[in-house]
């Protein structure tokens, strides 16, 4: 079965029961956990399901998606680590943002900023930063060859990202795990986010909670190369340990009662 089929199947599963575990279509379409995951990850950057821990809810969410996602509402996390991104922006600075569901909130965040360059591979990332209404918002789109997930990736985005230098790079990632550092599940996708991250001055890794222990297929940057990184209350004290010993900061946002940074 050809990826798109697949996709295909998991939309249509997803839309009849509102949400689906990964483990359940690892078995109904007989690949592996890592495919999966990549299946779902092109059609959450469409935006046609919103990926949760352990599988994928339709966008309007039901009582299933909250059995499935310990903070029930994952958008709710990417706004407010979102949120507490864009206060590292300021008027004037050059930034780099890769593709993902946090980097499209921040995008949506940063509308606000004045003479402002956001630097992505992210075809939606783009369209939502070339939306903005402020005056002198220059969007830089790379070239290269459309991915599954709809960043431009291969040797044309590695090489426009290269020639460029950026104040703040914020980078969204599949997974984080105190060896692998930072990954994501596409090794060609691996090498623009390795060459972005490389354009620019600070790292701020951008990962709800549900990415800890996760680990894909390549590592883009080890732990100790984030600057910071920002996260949400969901986090568990273990992972808040292991953490702050290896980045330069770690900020926890508060999403649930009692949280803290």
């Amino acid at each position: 079965m050809l990826a798109r089929q697949r996709q295909e199947v998991i939309l249509e599963e997803t839309r009849r029961t509102g949400a689906v575990r990964v483990s359940d279509l690892v078995s109904k379409l007989g690949v592996s956990d890592m495919t999966i995951r990549r299946d779902l990850d092109v059609l959450a950057n469409r935006g046609l399901v919103e990926k949760v821990y352990g599988g994928a809810t339709t966008v309007t969410r039901t009582a299933i998606a909250d059995d499935l996602d310990p903070c029930a509402e994952v958008r709710v996390c990417h706004r407010a680590i979102a949120t507490e991104a864009a206060r590292l922006v300021e008027p004037g600075h050059a930034i780099g943002l890769s593709s993902g569901p946090v980097t499209r909130a921040l995008a949506r965040a940063l509308d606000s900023v004045p003479n402002l360059t956001v630097v992505t591979n992210s075809l939606a990332v783009a369209d939502i930063a070339a939306a903005s209404a402020q005056p002198q918002r220059v969007v830089v789109l790379t070239g290269g060859v459309r991915g599954e997930s709809d960043a431009l990736v291969g040797p044309l985005a590695v090489q426009s990202l290269r020639g460029l230098h950026v104040d703040l790079v914020f980078l969204d990632v599949h997974g984080i795990a105190e060896q692998a550092g930072f990954t994501v599940t596409d090794l060609i996708e691996s090498e623009a986010d390795r060459a972005l991250v490389e354009a620019g001055g600070r790292l701020i890794v951008l990962a709800d909670h549900t990415r800890w222990a996760t680990v894909g297929i390549s590592t883009v940057a080890a732990l100790s190369e984030a600057d910071v990184l920002i996260s949400d209350d969901g986090l568990d004290e273990h992972a808040r340990e292991v953490l702050a010993a290896h980045v330069g900061e770690l900020v926890v946002v508060p999403v649930r009662s009692g949280g803290q940074r």
